[in-house]
């Protein structure tokens, strides 16, 4: 058994081999468009969090006095568009004096888009979404969230960690939710040398909004939000 080889893949067929060329352009396409329609809006502020949030919660009242707050100081908010505390943040950044953007993604269970948007972009894939979240941030705001709200999160932390991207804040909100992770990334992935101690300090601990606003501006005072030329060709190749 062991000196037995796996059979060959079968070649992709005519049509499968245009669907997938067809598919690139599509992609290409999301790239182009993103980019052309957000170029202009910086400096930008991704926020993150739950769908699943309801508009009577304090978190929805939290993400959207934090978002309301950053855009009457000049930060465009970028959510991913939909319910909960995407659309907190979308709502509380249309009632302020930035842009609101929202990322808006296709899901086989239809992801309902929110009315507060200056800015709407739609996805079909995840991956060119993520990039953008990334590449027209100066600062990241988490909220309290699921698996997609985690996976933002760790993205950012492994782009930052790795200098894929430039080094920015990434601000968790409302610290009892946080507390345990924050703790066990502590204890186990730092303890146990899995990242260096140093990385646990990329994530900062804020519950104010207006502390969230003070944080961004306290990292950039010195150096200004404009990429460097070096940061600008690390995104460039984002």
């Amino acid at each position: 058994m062991k000196n037995e080889k796996l059979p060959k893949p079968a070649p992709l067929g005519k049509e499968m081999s245009a669907r997938e060329a067809w598919r690139l352009f599509g992609i290409m396409a999301e790239f182009v468009e993103a980019t052309e329609r957000l170029a202009k809006i910086w400096p930008a502020v991704s926020v993150f969090g739950s769908s699943r949030v309801a508009p009577d919660s304090p978190y929805y009242a939290l993400a959207e006095r934090t978002s309301r707050l950053l855009s009457d100081a000049g930060f465009a908010v970028i959510s991913g568009g939909g319910p909960g505390i995407m659309e907190a943040s979308n709502r509380g950044a249309f009632e302020g004096r930035a842009p609101a953007v929202g990322l808006n993604i296709e899901l086989p269970h239809e992801q309902a888009t929110n009315q507060y948007q200056d800015i709407s972009l739609r996805f079909k894939h995840f991956f060119a979404r993520k990039v953008m979240f990334v590449k027209f941030a100066t600062a990241y705001v988490v909220l309290p969230g699921g698996f997609g709200t985690l996976d933002e999160l760790f993205e950012a932390l492994t782009l930052v960690q790795t200098r894929k991207t430039r080094k920015m804040p990434i601000i968790l909100m409302h610290e009892p939710f946080w507390r345990d992770l924050v703790a066990w990334i502590r204890a186990r992935l730092a303890g146990e040398n899995m990242i260096d101690p140093q990385d646990v300090d990329l994530l900062q601990v804020i519950d104010e909004p207006q502390a969230v606003v003070d944080a961004i501006f306290a990292f950039y005072e010195k150096r200004g939000f404009e990429p460097s030329p070096v940061e600008r060709e690390i995104l460039l190749n984002l």
